[in-house]
C-alpha cells in the first residue's frame, strides 16, 4: 500500500536507499556532463546550491527517503527520466561548451514560434502525465507501479516548469 513505511537498516530500506542513490548519483553525473559550471541547469534552487551543498543535501535525503517508499520510489522515476533527458543533448552542450550552447538555443527560440514550442513542450509533458495517471490507476495502490506513474507526472510537471523558466531566462538575457 501507498502509506507504508520501510524501517531503517531493514532489507526494503538498504534496496530502496540504493535505488534512490543510484538515481540522484545520475541525475548529478548527467547534469555534470551536461553543464559542468551549472550554467545550464534548469532548476534555479540546484545552480544557486551548487555542486557541493546540492551533493550534501542529497545524501541527506538519500538516508531519509527510503523510509517511506512511495516519495523514494516517485523521486527515483523523476531523478531516472531526468537524467535521461540530459544525456540527450548532454553531448551537444558538451561540445559546444556552456556559453555557446546558450548562444546557439538562444538564437533558435528567437527563430521559432513561441506557440509551435510551447505546444511541444506542452505536448511532451501531457504524454507523460496521460502515462502516469495510467499507470496509478491500475496500480491498485501498489507502492511501486504508484509511484513510477507519479513519478512520471511529477517528471512532467518539472520539464514544463523549468524549461518554461529557461526559455524566460534565454529569451530576457542579452549575451
Amino acid at each position: 500500500m501507498i502509506d507504508q513505511f520501510a524501517p531503517f537498516g531493514s532489507r526494503e530500506y538498504w534496496i530502496i536507499f540504493a535505488c534512490v542513490v543510484f538515481s540522484r548519483a545520475m541525475d548529478f553525473l548527467s547534469t555534470w556532463i551536461a553543464t559542468p559550471n551549472l550554467m545550464l541547469e534548469a532548476n534555479p534552487i540546484a545552480r544557486k546550491l551548487g555542486w557541493k551543498f546540492g551533493i550534501l543535501l542529497n545524501l541527506v535525503l538519500c538516508f531519509l527517503f527510503p523510509l517511506w517508499p512511495l516519495p523514494a520510489v516517485v523521486i527515483t522515476t523523476t531523478s531516472l527520466l531526468v537524467a535521461a533527458r540530459n544525456l540527450q543533448s548532454a553531448w551537444l552542450m558538451r561540445s559546444m561548451g556552456e556559453i555557446n550552447y546558450r548562444v546557439w538555443m538562444s538564437e533558435r527560440l528567437r527563430e521559432a514560434s513561441r506557440g509551435l514550442f510551447f505546444f511541444c513542450l506542452l505536448g511532451q509533458a501531457a504524454f507523460f502525465v496521460l502515462l502516469g495517471v495510467t499507470l496509478m490507476y491500475f496500480s491498485r495502490f501498489a507502492v511501486i507501479p504508484f509511484g513510477i506513474g507519479m513519478g512520471m507526472i511529477t517528471y512532467a510537471f518539472a520539464v514544463a516548469l523549468y524549461t518554461t523558466l529557461s526559455v524566460w531566462r534565454l529569451a530576457t538575457r542579452r549575451l
